[in-house]
């Protein structure tokens, strides 16, 4: 178990889970903060270079900043966010890892599954080629700038898929869900990456206990389209899935990019170097970790004179 890791992007929802769960352990963490230090086990930083001191004696540093991807549309404005959240940071941590030379701890940073963009018909693995979409062209970036700590860094990119939970890939969804408007999304039989929370957090945990080194698929380990995880949810709510978004719609009114990168893109990525390193996943169907992230008491507002059963997937 790591004495003392440190974390930035902390107040996310990855990050925050993350903390918890370190902290429950018995783990010291360190908060990265964009914001004055109001805490003894704060820094601020983004504000100049990183003192690499910070990191000194720490196991591993954690990078998960980056604006969130669901926010549309990806004007030419929002696209500058995107990239400066990820890439700024990143450089950051990176050269104080440098600077730290043999003494630096694991750099685990954050990248996305994203990186692969639309494979159809193929099984993504962590040796699979980057895309071409302009979320595939920011994950690369965002690795290199990662692999910016030197040659002898120790480094690690977690490919993280959706996170299937209130806050995440379903937030979106859910409103629609309890509205009775959702459905199929495009084809709707597009292969969608999908990850539960728990084990997203238990996966960065695992390289960071093993000190694991490469890029790393967080991804749940079986496959799921976009209708599995819909239906999942509209069975979950006891409410109908019948109303299907057609690409074209969606195109007009979030523009091509998110379309192609997130809703439409068809690509079915597996954990390969997760599951080598010896990970065992709690929720392995995305059934399961809908079940989880949607919890009883609130699926069970909806059996209560609600308008009948789930509806088939159209």
């Amino acid at each position: 178990m790591p004495r003392r890791v440190v974390v930035a992007g902390a107040s996310g929802l990855i990050g925050s889970a993350l903390v918890a769960r370190l902290r429950a352990d018995g783990v010291t963490v360190t908060t990265l903060v964009r914001r004055p230090a109001e805490a003894a086990d704060e820094v601020s930083w983004l504000q100049g270079p990183l003192d690499p001191a910070v990191l000194e004696g720490a196991d591993a540093v954690v990078g998960l900043n980056g604006a969130s991807i669901g926010r549309f549309p990806w004007t030419a404005a929002y696209k500058h966010t995107l990239v400066w959240s990820r890439i700024t940071p990143t450089q950051v941590l990176a050269r104080a890892v440098r600077e730290l030379g043999a003494d630096a701890p694991l750099f685990v940073s954050s990248s996305a599954v994203g990186y692969y963009g639309s494979a159809p018909r193929r099984v993504l693995t962590e040796t699979s080629p980057r895309g071409e979409t302009f979320l595939a062209d920011l994950c690369g970036e965002w690795e290199d700038a990662a692999l910016a700590a030197g040659a002898h860094a120790r480094v690690a990119l977690l490919r993280t898929a959706p996170v299937v939970h209130a806050q995440g890939v379903l937030k979106p969804l859910l409103l629609l869900t309890k509205l009775g408007v959702s459905g199929p999304i495009g084809r709707g039989t597009q292969a969608w990456p999908w990850i539960s929370l728990e084990d997203e957090v238990a996966a960065i945990r695992h390289v960071i206990d093993r000190g694991l080194e490469g890029p790393f698929n967080l991804t749940g380990p079986t496959r799921a389209s976009a209708n599995d995880l819909g239906f999942a949810l509209a069975m979950r709510l006891n409410r109908p899935f019948l109303v299907r978004a057609p690409e074209w719609g969606l195109r007009l009114v979030l523009g091509p990019d998110p379309t192609e990168a997130l809703l439409t893109t068809d690509a079915h990525v597996r954990p390969a170097a997760l599951e080598a390193s010896g990970f065992r996943f709690r929720h392995t169907t995305v059934e399961q970790a809908v079940e989880s992230a949607v919890p009883a008491a609130e699926a069970a507002t909806f059996l209560i004179g609600g308008s009948g059963s789930a509806l088939a997937r159209g």
